[in-house]
């Protein structure tokens, strides 16, 4: 059975590619999924990719996620910088979870250089693009990679 690794994003996630493409490029939600998918082939390991604009999702995400994954990839999005919540659910979590962002958000505006979900992420990669999604994916089946 291979290794399930969810991929999680949080608020307006679903609008990439139509929201702001100057800071978040072209490329949709699907074809992140789509690329995911593709690499996650390549390294052995299963994805669920899953988006909502609603926290309490996200949660139950992370609890199913307890079960049966054994790695979490997240852009929680703007729930980053406000979400306590996220944080103690993540905080439930036993496998690795890389925190991804899109954007530099070192970058932008104050409030966005703040993360909740930092205090409970094995790594964070931002300011990486898409791509961010699959350097997280690879870091994750690097981590639980049975050797």
């Amino acid at each position: 059975m291979a290794r399930l690794i969810y991929i999680l994003n949080g608020p307006n996630l679903n609008l990439l590619g139509k929201r702001q493409p100057e800071i978040y490029g072209h490329e949709t939600l699907a074809d992140v999924e789509r690329d995911c998918a593709a690499l996650a082939g390549e390294l052995g390991v299963e994805i669920r990719f899953l988006q909502s604009n609603h926290e309490g999702r996200l949660i139950d995400w992370i609890h199913e996620a307890r079960e049966d994954a054994v790695g979490i990839v997240i852009n929680p999005a703007a729930f980053t910088h406000t979400s306590v919540a996220i944080l103690d659910a993540l905080k439930t979590f036993d496998g690795p979870v890389i925190e991804v962002h899109i954007s530099n958000v070192h970058q932008r505006e104050s409030f966005r250089h703040h993360s909740y979900v930092s205090l409970r992420a094995d790594g964070v990669i931002a300011g990486c693009g898409t791509e961010g999604y699959r350097l997280g994916l690879r870091r994750v089946a690097s981590l639980t990679a049975a050797g």
